[in-house]
């Protein structure tokens, strides 16, 4: 690629993840899903990057579709790997496998990613036996690092799934996605699955591990008070697009497109006394296999004229070059929207 900043740890460009809809005993594409539709942001060496949006925006695909998880359709992943810009997106399976060492995933729900039939001893262990990294004893005293590392006791490692919480089995999952020293883990919305008291001892492991092990994070969640706590700077998803990223504190006190404007409102306030004016945003979510022209958020936007039914606004910086704060809206420099206090 031109140029990737030496601090960039992964750099999205033009990322698509399009399935087709198929009709008929032949199974004829008859039109397209854009779940994914030409996303581009980057990640710093170190900083943890929160994904927000409503079900069904793309954030999953998003991340599935980096790690290789899913085939994109279309779109660049670079990736920084010992001073060298790695294309991850035209990697052979060969070097994939290889490569995915460096990149793992934590998934949402802690149910159904461990497999019953396995004990903990095997489930962290996988990926060093399927990377001939470590087997016998080595094996076994690596899982019991992994399960001190996470807060879990050793002594568990011979019991199965089923007889851990939902935050126990958060944490063997969190445990797995560490074994191979990743320098990224994309955390697929892992806080959702499990009680409040829970989600908060959850993310301040995480953050304990960030700080020992040097860990970069993608963290995908819809909960925004979540992605406040964790999060350096936040990229916020509408049907499929990127329509603001900002660093967190930025976005969330100033925000430049009203449907950021609108998440924010949605936000509760932890105050009973508080009873500030909603932003109600009436209609439904735009369709991604027939999305409307122009700004797919026209049709619910308060703020929509003529040009937003037409064209579709271009990603633009509205920051500095020093303090970046990219959005997709006509409108984001002559707005004044209302952020959180």
């Amino acid at each position: 690629m031109d140029k990737m900043d030496r601090d960039i740890l992964l750099q999205v460009n033009g990322l698509k993840k399009h399935f087709p809809i198929q009709k008929g005993f032949f199974k004829r594409t008859v039109g397209w899903v854009k779940a994914v539709d030409d996303v581009n942001f980057f990640i710093k060496k170190g900083e943890t990057l929160g994904l927000v949006g409503e079900s069904g925006s793309g954030k999953t695909t998003t991340g599935r579709s980096i790690i290789r998880a899913i085939e994109p359709t279309d779109g660049e992943v670079y990736f920084r790997l010992n001073g060298e810009v790695v294309e991850v997106s035209s990697l052979e399976k060969n070097e994939l496998k290889e490569f995915r060492k460096h990149m793992q995933i934590i998934f949402q729900d802690p149910y159904s990613s461990l497999n019953p039939r396995m004990t903990v001893k095997e489930i962290i262990g996988e990926p060093l036996l399927v990377n001939n990294i470590a087997k016998g004893s080595e094996l076994e005293d690596r899982v019991a690092e992994l399960m001190e590392a996470v807060g879990l006791r050793p002594e568990y490692m011979i019991r199965y799934p089923h007889a851990f919480s939902g935050g126990q089995r958060q944490r063997i999952g969190i445990a797995r996605s560490l074994a191979l020293n990743p320098e990224l883990v994309i955390c697929d919305e892992p806080v959702s699955a499990l009680d409040v008291s829970i989600q908060a001892q959850t993310l301040n492991l995480l953050e304990d591990l960030q700080e020992d092990l040097d860990l970069t994070y993608l963290f995908i969640s819809h909960d925004l008070g979540v992605i406040e706590h964790i999060s350096d700077r936040v990229a916020v998803m509408y049907t499929g697009r990127l329509v603001e990223h900002a660093k967190t504190e930025e976005l969330f006190k100033n925000p430049k497109h009203p449907y950021t404007e609108a998440l924010l409102a949605s936000m509760p306030k932890p105050d009973p006394k508080y009873r500030g004016a909603k932003k109600i945003v009436f209609g439904e979510v735009a369709d991604p296999a027939n999305p409307p022209s122009g700004c797919y958020f026209h049709p619910r936007c308060p703020y929509a004229q003529d040009i937003c039914k037409q064209e579709y606004p271009e990603l633009k910086n509205v920051g500095t070059e020093e303090e970046p704060h990219f959005v997709t809206c006509h409108f984001a420099e002559k707005l004044s929207l209302a952020g959180v206090e």
